[in-house]
């Protein structure tokens, strides 16, 4: 056997692959036996077929696996003996394809392409510099966070006048263009909610609105053009929704609006438990902290986020691209030309911070261990139970769930990768200089 690269540039390079008679016929002829020992077949006992009559019923789809076989294994090791960091897998040219007999006597030539990983270097230094936010909760968020508690837990009235962010019961009765009542039009029954009217005119129409008030709207204008709401307010579909241009009379036949809970002791304890919050300030004081603990979070995935995009503009590094569109189609049959070509900039760009993180972790010998994946693993489950039951899982149970999901091997490898991203992103917050910056909650939000 006989194996050679030819390198067409610094990101692809041709593999050839040769394979001699005496290569593979001890191969065949011991598989050859082998299935004789296993096959049941009619007129023989079994373990005793012959080995001839094997050869002449299967011997051809024998050989072939045998081949496929030698060739993976010869692939495979050639790349991992020559330390080759290939990018997708090496994939068989098909302009090389030659007819084989398949009679035991064949000389076979394979010829493969392989993109290659580039070559370059990870220079991160005290001298790159990167913003790192201290959120300071606003009033207006601590407000708003109170506000949305409050409402949670909060009763349903019927109050006599509209307000914003009530829910309005309507009749919706389509018009003509003298503005009468189209007969034979669009009319249905349906809620609209004061905070998805998009136009304020229109929304300073329904807000001081009673019980049997009749009102005319602009229903494109209502909803800003949005035809999942508008075919939902209507029954129509969304094709109908969007060529629509009548005006509509709605006449209003009930007014909901979610009242906040009060702030008692009855609040406090479904919240927290009996007792552990007793007072407007110990609530007001715990919701901060809450909060607090959220900025912490959104500022932490922020400042990855930018080292993220900065790794991506700082690490310059060309692919080979043809190559890996090529791969991708060969891999994924279903994958049309245009969804490659579209989604391709994002592949290429996760496939750049791999690389990067790859690079990371060998350069610094950075170990990414099991204990922290089944920590991570551990605490997305928990989270998940605490979702739906208010009643925590212990412990002991905890733990062979977590060992049951990562027995999936999807689910281990997406964990994995969120350790692996972490650790590498932890690794950088200590190489560059993160320039501390404080910003209230508000400013934060627009940053984008």
């Amino acid at each position: 056997m006989n194996i050679t690269q030819d390198k067409i540039d610094q990101l692809n390079s041709v593999v050839t692959v040769k394979i001699n008679p005496e290569d593979y016929k001890l191969r065949v002829e011991k598989a050859i036996k082998d299935q004789a020992k296993k096959a049941k077949l009619p007129g023989f006992r079994p373990g005793m077929v012959p080995a001839s009559h094997i050869k002449k019923m299967y011997g051809k789809s024998i050989l072939v696996d045998e081949i496929n076989t030698m060739l993976n294994d010869t692939l495979t090791n050639y790349i991992k003996d020559n330390d080759i960091e290939v990018l997708g897998q090496p994939l068989p040219r098909v302009d090389s394809a030659k007819e084989f007999s398949w009679d035991n006597n064949d000389e076979f030539e394979f010829i493969y392409e392989m993109g290659l990983a580039p070559e370059f270097s990870v220079d991160f230094s005290a001298s790159d510099n990167l913003t790192q936010y201290k959120i300071v909760v606003d009033e207006e968020t601590l407000e708003s966070r109170i506000s949305n508690l409050r409402k949670s837990y909060g009763k349903m009235t019927n109050p006599d006048v509209s307000a914003d962010n009530d829910v309005l019961f309507v009749d919706f009765v389509q018009l003509a263009v003298d503005g009468s009542v189209f007969e034979d039009g669009i009319h249905n029954k349906a809620t609209i909610r004061l905070d998805q009217i998009k136009d304020e005119e229109t929304k300073g129409l329904l807000i001081g609105i009673k019980r049997e008030d009749q009102r005319v709207i602009d229903i494109q204008k209502a909803f800003g053009s949005d035809v999942a709401v508008i075919a939902k307010a209507l029954k129509i579909s969304e094709e109908d929704a969007e060529s629509l241009r009548s005006n509509f009379q709605i006449t209003v036949s009930n007014i909901n609006r979610l009242e906040e809970g009060d702030l008692n002791q009855e609040f406090y304890d479904k919240l927290f438990g009996a007792d552990a919050v007793k007072s407007e300030e110990e609530f007001r004081a715990k919701i901060t902290e809450e909060v607090e603990a959220m900025m912490v979070q959104n500022s932490d995935q922020k400042l990855q986020n930018d080292l993220y995009e900065f790794c991506l503009k700082k690490v310059q590094m060309p692919l080979p691209d043809e190559f890996l569109k090529r791969w991708l189609k060969a891999t994924n049959e279903k994958l049309s030309e245009d969804e490659m070509q579209n989604g391709y900039n994002d592949f290429a760009r996760n496939l750049r911070w791999t690389l990067i993180e790859n690079k990371i972790i060998k350069d610094n010998k950075i170990e990414i261990k099991y204990e922290e994946v089944f920590k991570t693993a551990k605490a997305r489950l928990d989270a998940q139970f605490r979702m739906y039951s208010p009643q925590p899982v212990s412990e002991e149970q905890l733990g062979q769930y977590t060992v049951q999901f990562l027995q999936d091997k999807e689910n281990a490898n997406r964990i994995f990768d969120e350790v692996k991203a972490k650790t590498v992103f932890d690794h950088l917050k200590t190489v560059v200089t993160l320039q501390q910056s404080e910003i209230s909650s508000k400013e934060f939000g627009e940053l984008g």
